[in-house]
């Protein structure tokens, strides 16, 4: 995305929305690059607005704690750090004034391509996105919505070489000498959260801490314990196999394309396994939610998903729920609530668990219209990761997106089903729910503190 003409400037102006992180970051890098070719110092702006859709407590507080440790790693590079609260497509408008150049980073979602759009029409500087929160930029890997992994894997498979490739940190040559620009203060993330007074926040959870160090300090633990046997326990939600990486991704506190490297060095079936998730799967969900607009609707939905929905939308539920009874977990299903109440106590879900919830909940609505509606609300408004390009995809995968036809069956049709006795069948389902619910009381515990 290129706009403006040439013009002078006091500095290079970095708009950092999604790469979150000062650590393996192209746009950060690019960025540098180019101030040392203009023999200029380099300004990063993030913009903190209070009603982002969806986000509420759990998400700033885990955001402000990576920006804090963001912004204290890209001073001592000489990188003065900008943080404003406000729309961050309306606060970056000022800054652009004195600039000689801006980059920023990447979006898929409607809004935040909407953003991008809105500043490159409006800024009379040269406005440059780069890539940094995919190995592979989303139009290089496919120009059009792929059908499934099957279809997008040989296509992002072939681009792979050319951008598994290490990012080395370039030295600023012009420190910036701290221009007089306004900057909140997130010294302290939680004084920090009161001004920004996020609506609707849910009360604290048992939520990792954010910020890269934390990031790369779990990827390394999980590499060193889990990697090896990633491909036979990763699916399994009584034991804890997965990577907990998902929320540094999402904040863009951690480079994909780092995570990559550091899992292929390591090498190994668990290394093969890791890499189809976080590379095919992942950037699968890029593609989709970049090329269909209406990525949070079933109109998202291949035709027969959407008419097996559609044929079986009034057939009987053995339960239906409100949304109010499945927030608060108070369904006739243990299974089902010990995955609501892991992600009301810790912002996350056993991604098993995640696909047995989304099909239930489906079964359990009035309407595929309404079990979208939950699903979505309940994902975005207590997952680490909601909101989110695999947020999207892995709801909609739960109604068929991505995914084939199976034997048809009352209410779900065509889509693919998933029961407790296939959890029983093929998991410790007691050793899950004994974990769950002791998580669950140290959550209500730390509510009650919290009154």
């Amino acid at each position: 995305m290129r706009s403006g003409a040439p013009v002078r400037g006091d500095y290079v102006l970095y708009w950092m929305q999604a790469s979150q992180r000062a650590l393996y970051n192209h746009v950060l890098e690019y960025a540098v690059e180019r101030a040392n070719e203009l023999r200029l110092p380099l300004v990063v702006f993030f913009g903190l607005m209070g009603d982002y859709p969806g986000a509420n407590r759990r998400h700033y507080l885990f955001m402000l704690e990576g920006l804090l440790e963001t912004g204290e790693s890209l001073s001592r590079r000489g990188i003065q750090f900008v943080v404003r609260r406000g729309h961050p497509h309306v606060e970056i408008l000022g800054l652009c004034k004195d600039a000689a150049l801006l980059v920023a980073d990447a979006g898929y979602l409607r809004h935040q391509r909407s953003w991008r759009s809105f500043v490159a029409r409006r800024v009379s500087c040269p406005m440059i996105q780069v890539e940094s929160e995919l190995v592979v930029p989303v139009e290089t890997a496919s120009r059009k919505e792929e059908y499934a992994a099957a279809t997008f894997r040989p296509k992002i498979s072939r681009a792979l070489d050319r951008f598994l490739v290490p990012l080395a940190a370039r030295d600023l040559r012009i420190t910036c000498p701290g221009f007089d620009l306004e900057s909140m203060d997130i010294s302290r993330p939680e004084t920090a959260l009161a001004e920004i007074d996020p609506a609707h926040a849910p009360m604290p959870a048992l939520l990792p801490a954010g910020g890269t160090s934390e990031a790369v300090a779990v990827l390394r633990s999980f590499i060193d314990k889990k990697l090896h046997r990633y491909h036979e326990l990763s699916g399994h939600p009584d034991l804890e196999y997965t990577s907990g990486l998902s929320p540094y991704l999402h904040f863009g506190q951690i480079s994909p394309l780092y995570v990559a490297l550091e899992v292929r060095k390591a090498g190994g079936p668990g290394a093969d396994a890791f890499l189809e998730q976080l590379i095919v799967r992942r950037e699968l969900s890029a593609n989709f939610v970049y090329y269909n607009p209406r990525y949070d609707s079933l109109a998202a939905l291949p035709t027969w998903a959407a008419n097996t929905l559609r044929e079986h939308a009034h057939d009987r539920r053995e339960y239906i729920y409100t949304h109010r009874e499945l927030e608060e977990a108070r369904t006739h299903d243990p299974f089902w609530n010990a995955a609501q109440k892991e992600m009301l106590a810790t912002g996350r879900m056993h991604n098993y668990m995640r696909m047995y919830w989304g099909k239930k909940i489906i079964e359990w609505s009035r309407s595929p219209q309404a079990a979208l509606r939950t699903a979505l609300r309940l994902n975005d408004r207590y997952e680490l990761d909601g909101r989110d390009p695999n947020g999207y995809a892995g709801v909609l995968w739960c109604f068929g997106k991505h995914d084939r036809a199976f034997a048809e069956r009352p209410v779900m049709g065509k889509a693919r089903y998933m029961s407790a006795d296939g959890l029983k069948r093929k998991f410790d389902m007691d050793a899950y729910l004994r974990r769950a619910e002791e998580t669950y009381r140290e959550y209500l515990a730390l509510q009650e503190a919290a009154r």
